[in-house]
C-alpha cells in the first residue's frame, strides 16, 4: 500500500487532484493533528468546481459556427447607370471615398448622388470644405434645392494687423502659414458640422466634399475622426460619401473608387480654331470594395456632359 505524507502546514492549504485509486489510499494514510476528513471532503470537492468552472466557460464562449451573419448593406442608386453596373450603386451605414484629381469626375458623381437621393424624397446635405458648390449647376443637374442642406466652410480665419514688411521672403512665408491654417481652419469646420449631422440622423446622403482641399492637409485628419465616422453611420440608412483628391479614410471605407479623365473630351469642333468641350470621358475604377458582393469588372467609363450641350 502506497502512502502520502503531509509534513508542513503549509501543504494543508493547497488543493490537489488525483487519480480515484490514488485519492483513496492517500487519504487512508494521511493522519497529520486530525485533519484527514478536512483533506478528504476538500479534494471530494474539487472536480465539481472544475466542472461548474468548465461549463459556465462553456456557455460564454459563441461557436464560429453560430455566429451572426452581417447583412450586406442596402444599395442606393448613384444617378450614374455605369456605376451602379460596377458597384451595384451606393452603400447605406457605410463610408464611400470618391477620389481623383481636379477635372476627374468628382463633381459629376456628387451631383449625380445628390439629384438621385433627392428624386427618391430622401433629404441630402453637402458639406462644402472648399466653399466651391455652384447652385446654378445644382439646380441644372435636377438636385431639388428643397431638400438640400448646403453647408458652407469658407469662413475665413481673423486677421491680424502688422506693420509694414520689410522682407519679402518672411512675407512669402506667412502668407504660405496662412493657407495651411486656412485649410486647416475649413476642414475642422467640415468634420465638426459633419459630426453633427451624423448623430442628428434623418438624412438620406451626407456629402462631405475635401476635393479642393490640399492632400498633405486632408491627409493630416486622424484616423480616429473616420472610425467615428463609421460608427456613427453604422446600422443607419444613411449614405456617407467622402470626395476627395487621394483616399485618406483607411480601412475605414467601405467602397472607395478613383476617377480620372479618359480621353480629351473634345468631341465637338465649332470653328476651324476653336474647340469647344461639350463632354468629358471619365474612367472609374474599383480600387477597394468591402461589400458582400463581387463585381465581374473594376473599371467602368461614362461621360460628364456640360450644361450649354444640353
Amino acid at each position: 500500500m502506497s502512502s502520502a505524507v503531509v509534513s508542513t502546514s503549509a501543504a494543508l492549504s493547497r488543493l490537489f487532484v488525483f487519480d480515484e485509486e490514488t485519492e483513496l489510499e492517500a487519504c487512508s494514510s494521511v493522519n497529520v493533528c486530525g485533519f484527514q476528513s478536512t483533506i478528504k471532503n476538500q479534494q471530494s470537492a474539487i472536480p465539481f468546481s472544475i466542472g461548474d468552472r468548465k461549463s459556465a466557460i462553456e456557455n460564454s464562449v459563441i461557436l464560429a459556427s453560430r455566429l451572426e451573419i452581417r447583412p450586406a448593406p442596402e444599395m442606393a442608386a448613384s444617378g450614374i447607370p455605369a456605376i451602379d453596373a460596377l458597384t451595384g450603386g451606393l452603400p447605406r451605414g457605410c463610408l464611400t471615398e470618391i477620389c481623383g484629381p481636379a477635372s476627374s469626375g468628382r463633381t459629376t458623381v456628387l451631383l449625380a448622388a445628390l439629384a438621385a437621393a433627392t428624386r427618391r424624397g430622401e433629404f441630402c446635405v453637402a458639406v462644402d470644405a472648399g466653399d466651391t458648390l455652384d447652385p446654378h449647376s445644382v439646380a441644372a443637374a435636377g438636385v431639388d434645392l428643397g431638400r438640400l442642406l448646403w453647408v458652407r466652410c469658407g469662413e475665413s480665419l481673423p486677421r491680424r494687423h502688422r506693420g509694414p514688411e520689410k522682407d519679402k521672403a518672411n512675407s512669402a512665408i506667412r502668407e504660405r502659414r496662412a493657407g495651411d491654417n486656412q485649410a486647416e481652419h475649413r476642414i475642422e469646420q467640415a468634420l465638426r458640422a459633419t459630426d453633427l449631422l451624423l448623430e442628428s440622423g434623418g438624412f438620406g446622403l451626407i456629402v462631405l466634399d475635401l476635393g479642393d482641399i490640399p492632400p498633405q492637409a486632408a491627409r493630416r485628419i486622424p484616423l480616429t475622426t473616420w472610425f467615428r465616422f463609421r460608427r456613427a453611420v453604422e446600422h443607419k440608412p444613411t449614405i456617407l460619401l467622402a470626395i476627395e483628391q487621394q483616399a485618406i479614410a483607411g480601412s475605414c471605407s467601405s467602397l472607395v473608387l478613383q476617377f480620372g479623365p479618359m480621353g480629351n473630351g473634345l468631341l465637338e469642333e465649332a470653328p476651324e480654331r476653336t474647340h469647344l468641350l461639350t463632354r468629358l470621358n471619365i474612367s472609374a475604377e474599383l480600387v477597394r470594395s468591402r461589400l458582400e458582393r463581387k463585381p465581374a469588372r473594376s473599371t467602368a467609363a461614362f461621360s460628364s456632359r456640360t450644361a450649354w450641350a444640353g
